[in-house]
């Protein structure tokens, strides 16, 4: 039987796994290709997660947001193109994308104004670069909220 942890700075996949009641020897039986012993430097950060491992925890701890975590903070693309998409409730996921559309729908004739020539002008891009923000504001949103489905068909609030 393996011991609990007591160190404090653990890494999201050791939080993980011990929320799920895992030692690292019920965790790779789960996992079925990762040894306790890998399981045990990915987690003390003596060596990083490889994409397929962390799919795999993703899908057999039941926690899809391992995976927006590793590219938004461990791989070296991702770091660059995916943002950290935060848990919340399907309320708030909801609330803050109709908010951004609301934002965004007041903006559209300004973006056809400034996108139109198909030149982007010094005196435009202050609009546009606000405009860009609120885009990337509803990507998020939209990806919170496919996370949000992910967990609930992991949990069976939502069938497929």
């Amino acid at each position: 039987m393996g011991k609990k942890s007591i160190k404090e700075n653990k890494n999201i996949y050791q939080t993980t796994r011990e929320g799920l009641d895992l030692t690292r020897e019920k965790a790779s039986d789960l996992l079925n290709i990762i040894s306790a012993d890998r399981i045990e430097k990915i987690e003390s950060g003596k060596s990083l997660p490889h994409p397929d491992e962390v799919l795999l925890m993703s899908e057999c701890y039941k926690q899809p947001s391992l995976c927006n975590y590793y590219c938004s903070h461990e791989c070296p693309i991702g770091q660059v193109y995916v943002p950290e998409i935060k848990e919340k409730e399907l309320p708030q996921i909801v609330l803050e994308m109709l908010a951004t559309l609301n934002a965004i729908n007041k903006d559209k004739e300004r973006l056809i104004e400034i996108t139109a020539d198909g030149e982007i002008t010094a005196d435009e891009i202050k609009d546009f670069k606000a405009i860009q923000e609120k885009l990337e504001q509803i990507s998020i949103a939209s990806d919170a909220l496919q996370l949000w489905i992910k967990k609930a068909v992991f949990d069976g609030k939502v069938s497929e």
